[in-house]
C-alpha cells in the first residue's frame, strides 16, 4: 500500500472517531429534546443531568486535538563535533536507504533502537527527526549488526511511517482517552456507591440490625457501556492498523539487508533479543545491586560494566545458545510487530549476499569517540536525582555492601517478630536465648504469612512457617559472620557473586540452621559457629 493511501486510510479511521462521537451526540441531544417534549420536568431534568455526565467524556475526546509529541524516552544528544565517526555511519545508512539523517541523534539506556519526527499536520508534513540509539546495543553488537539495526530504522523514514504514525497515533490516543474517561467515571461511581452503602450498614449495626448485603451491580452502568462501544470501536481501529504496520516492520527489515547484508541483518536480530537478556541480568545481578545501599558503580561504569560482562569467555558462551534460540513471543491480535521467528524466517531465506565473511569485525562502541567519558555522561542524562547522588565505588565494595544490605532486609521480618514478642534486643544472640526458652514458635507466629497458613493451627501451622523461619534466620547468622569479617560476597565477572564463607561451615551452617528451627530447638550446633567468645547457652522464658 502506497503512502498516499495509508495516509487516506490513517485519516479515514480518524474521522470514523469523530463520526461515532457527532452521532452519539446527536442521540444524547434527540433523547433530552424528546424528554422536554414528552415527559414532566422533573423526568427530563433528570435526563438532562445523565445526558451530560455521558457527553463530557465524548466531548473531551473529541477535543483532544493535539497531535502526539515525540515521546521518546529520554537520552543524551551527542553532536556530530563530538561524535564525527558515529554520525558519519549515520548518515552513510541515511543516504543508503534514500531518505535524509536525523536532526538529533540520542543516547538512551535501553536495548532498543527508535526512530521518531515531531510531523505536522497530523503528520501530513515532515518535521524534526531524532534517532534512539541504546548504549547496551553499542556495547554488546558488532559495526556491521549496528548499521542493520539502524538501516531498520531509517527504512521507516524512508516510508514515511514516522510521519503516518502521528495520524494514526492521534486516533489511538483520542479512543484511549474516551474509554480511559468512561472507564474512571464508572469506578468512581461504584466507590461512591459502596461507601454510601456500607454506611447504611454500619448504622444498622449500630442499631443492632442486620445490614444488607453492599451490592454495586447497577453503578455507573450507563458509563461502563459507553466505554465498552468506545473500545470495541478502539479494537476495530487497531486490526485495521495492523496488517500494514507489519507489513511496513517487514520492508524495514528488507532495507537492513540491503544496507548491511543478510547475515549481518539476521544476527542483529538474534543478538538483539540475547542482550535484551543479558542486559537485564547485568541490571540484576551487578549495576543496581548497591541502590539498597546507597551505592552507585565507578562514574561511567553503570552502562559501561555491560561491556566488562559481555567480555568474559564464559558469558560469551552464554550468549551464543541465546542467539541459537529464537524467542518465543505471545502474539496478539493488535501487535504491529511481526513475531521475531518470522522476521528471521524472511530474512534468511533471502539469497546469500556474501557480505561481512572477509571484512573485519569491531565492536559498535568503536564509533564512539571517548567511551567512558560519553557513558558517564549518559549517566547524568537518565539517572534518576536520587541516584545521582549515591555513593560511588568500586565493583567488589559495591556488590559486597548492596548484597549485605540485601540480606539484612530479608532477616527484618525475623527481628520485627522478636522485637514484638520480647519488647527489646531484636539480635541473633536473643534471638537463640528465646528459643532455648521455649518461645521460638512464638516469635514464628509472628512472620509475615499467606492467608492460608495464617489459618492454620498446631503442627500445621509450624510447617508453613517452618522454611521462611529456617531462611530469615540464615539470613541472620550470614549477616553475623560478614560483619565479623569471616565471610564476604566475592565478586565474578564469569560466575557472578558467591557468598565466600570460612571452609565446611557452608554444610555445617544448613545443619545447624535446621538443628534450631526443630520443634524442640537446639542452638548449641549454630552457636559453635559464631564468632562469639564461648558457645554459652542462657535462656530467656517469655
Amino acid at each position: 500500500m502506497g503512502v498516499s493511501l495509508r495516509a487516506l486510510r490513517a485519516l479515514l479511521l480518524l474521522a470514523g472517531f469523530y463520526l461515532l462521537c457527532l452521532a452519539l451526540l446527536g442521540v444524547f441531544a434527540g433523547l433530552a429534546l424528546a424528554a422536554h417534549h414528552w415527559a414532566p420536568f422533573p423526568v427530563a431534568l433528570k435526563l438532562d443531568v445523565v445526558v451530560a455526565l455521558l457527553a463530557i467524556p465524548v466531548v473531551r475526546g473529541m477535543t483532544f486535538l493535539r497531535a502526539p509529541q515525540d515521546d521518546g524516552e529520554g537520552g543524551l544528544p551527542v553532536t556530530e563535533a563530538a561524535q564525527p565517526e558515529l554520525w558519519a555511519a549515520v548518515r552513510r545508512v541515511a543516504a543508503a536507504a534514500g531518505t535524509r539523517a536525523p536532526d538529533e541523534i540520542l543516547l538512551t539506556g535501553s536495548v532498543n533502537a527508535g526512530v521518531s519526527e515531531n510531523a505536522r499536520m497530523l503528520g501530513l508534513l515532515p518535521g524534526r527527526r531524532r534517532l534512539y540509539i541504546g548504549a547496551p546495543l553499542l556495547a554488546g553488537l558488532t559495526e556491521a549488526q549496528l548499521l542493520a539495526v539502524l538501516g531498520h530504522e531509517f527504512g521507516h523514514y524512508g516510508n514515511a511511517d514516522t510521519r503516518l504514525a502521528a495520524v494514526t497515533l492521534r486516533g489511538r490516543h483520542a479512543v484511549d482517552r474516551t474509554v480511559r474517561s468512561f472507564t474512571e467515571r464508572a469506578d468512581a461511581k461504584v466507590e461512591k456507591e459502596r461507601a454510601k452503602q456500607q454506611k447504611r450498614a454500619d448504622k444498622a449495626l449500630a442499631k443492632g440490625r442486620q445490614p444488607k448485603a453492599v451490592d454495586t451491580t447497577g453503578a455507573g452502568f450507563g458509563h461502563r457501556q459507553m466505554a465498552r462501544l468506545f473500545l470495541a470501536y478502539s479494537r476495530f481501529f487497531l486490526r485495521s492498523t495492523q496488517s500494514v504496520a507489519r507489513q511496513q516492520e517487514l520492508a524495514a527489515d528488507r532495507v537492513a539487508v540491503r544496507i548491511a547484508g543478510r547475515d549481518a541483518a539476521a544476527s542483529a536480530l538474534r543478538a538483539t533479543a540475547a542482550l535484551d537478556a543479558a542486559h537485564g541480568f547485568y541490571l540484576r545481578n551487578y549495576a543496581l545491586v548497591g541502590t539498597p545501599a546507597g551505592l552507585l558503580p565507578p562514574y561511567g561504569q553503570f552502562y559501561g560494566g555491560l561491556s566488562r560482562l559481555l567480555a568474559e569467555p564464559g558469558r560469551q558462551e552464554e550468549l551464543a545458545e541465546l542467539r541459537d534460540e529464537v524467542p518465543e513471543e505471545e502474539t496478539s491480535p493488535y501487535d504491529a510487530h511481526p513475531p521475531t521467528a518470522e522476521r528471521l524466517r524472511l530474512i534468511e531465506a533471502l539469497p546469500d549476499d556474501g557480505r561481512g565473511r572477509h571484512e573485519p569485525v569491531r565492536p559498535a562502541t568503536a564509533l564512539l569517540h571517548d567511551t567512558e567519558r560519553v557513558l558517564g555522561e549518559l549517566e547524568g542524562a537518565t539517572l534518576t536525582p536520587e541516584a545521582l547522588a549515591m555513593r560511588r565505588v568500586d565493583w567488589p565494595e559495591l556488590l559486597h555492601l548492596g548484597l549485605r544490605a540485601d540480606c539484612d532486609a530479608d532477616a527484618e521480618p525475623l527481628r520485627q517478630a522478636l522485637r514484638e514478642t520480647v519488647g527489646s534486643d531484636a539480635g541473633l544472640r536473643a534471638l537463640l536465648d528465646v528459643a532455648d526458652g521455649g518461645g521460638l514458635w512464638r516469635v514464628a507466629d509472628r512472620l509475615p504469612k499467606s492467608e492460608e497458613a495464617a489459618r492454620a493451627r498446631g503442627r500445621a501451622a509450624r510447617e508453613f512457617v517452618r522454611p521462611y523461619l529456617r531462611y530469615t534466620l540464615s539470613r541472620l547468622v550470614v549477616l553475623e559472620l560478614v560483619d565479623a569479617g569471616l565471610a564476604r560476597w566475592e565478586m565474578s565477572w564469569s560466575q557472578g557473586t558467591r557468598l565466600s564463607l570460612p571452609e565446611g561451615l557452608e554444610d555445617r551452617l544448613g545443619e545447624a540452621v535446621e538443628a534450631a528451627t526443630e520443634d524442640t530447638p537446639d542452638t548449641r550446633p549454630l552457636r559453635h559457629l559464631l564468632p562469639w567468645p564461648s558457645p554459652h547457652v542462657t535462656t530467656q522464658t517469655i
